[in-house]
């Protein structure tokens, strides 16, 4: 799924589109999407100036984003259809190394459960197939 797909199935547009492309997509299993991490990004200026480090808030939003692909896909729901899918919560969120511009984050999202509308997922972000951050995301699919 390229970029103009994507933007069918998420309503975030730059500079908070996280999500490059999906490389592999299984509707009500999983998804990977990439991330490639820029120098041009505009909270570089700020986090930080001298040791630029791509915000670990943003690796958590990048996987929701992903998450929130997934279940579109799976449901067969788009944002131009009135529905949106937002980050209701996180669990067991780790990081464990810095990601940086020049960097490629595979995001991976795996389904675990939907309980009244909440979406679980199991999470991973890597860089060089070496783990970056992982994490629990709940979604909540709300008719907008």
């Amino acid at each position: 799924m390229e970029i103009n797909e994507i933007k069918e199935y998420l309503p975030h547009r730059y500079p908070f589109l996280l999500i490059d492309r999906v490389i592999d997509i299984k509707p009500g299993e999983s998804i990977v999407a990439i991330k490639n991490i820029t120098i041009n990004e505009p909270f570089f200026t700020g986090h930080f100036p001298d040791l630029p480090i791509f915000p670990g808030v943003l690796i958590i939003e990048a996987m929701a984003q992903a998450a929130g692909v997934l279940g579109f896909v799976t449901t067969g729901k788009k944002p131009s259809d009135g529905y949106n899918y937002l980050l209701a919560g996180t669990d067991k969120v780790r990081f464990k190394r810095p990601v940086i511009p020049g960097d490629q984050i595979h995001l991976e999202a795996n389904f675990v459960a939907d309980k009244r509308g909440i979406w679980k997922f199991s999470c991973k972000a890597t860089v060089d197939d070496k783990l970056v951050c992982s994490a629990e995301i709940l979604t909540a699919e709300r008719k907008v």
